[in-house]
């Protein structure tokens, strides 16, 4: 995810716990719905993990230009 922004993710993973947490929920989710597909899971089920999934991945890209822009990267 965001392979373009690897440099700040790193940097906002050692230097913000709120990032660290999202940033590893949202790598979770992303195991759990491929374990879910291959298990043959509910839809309904999967569909919540998606959106949640997509909720931290926005949550994630502001962050990562929030961050550019205060050190004018």
């Amino acid at each position: 995810m965001f392979h373009e922004y690897r440099d700040v993710i790193t940097q906002l993973r050692q230097e913000n716990g709120h990032f660290h947490k999202i940033f590893d929920r949202h790598n979770e989710l992303d195991e759990e719905i491929d374990e879910m597909e291959k298990n043959h899971v509910d839809q309904f089920e999967i569909e919540k993990k998606k959106k949640e999934k997509l909720k931290l991945k926005d949550e994630v890209y502001d962050l990562i230009v929030k961050y550019k822009k205060d050190n004018s990267l």
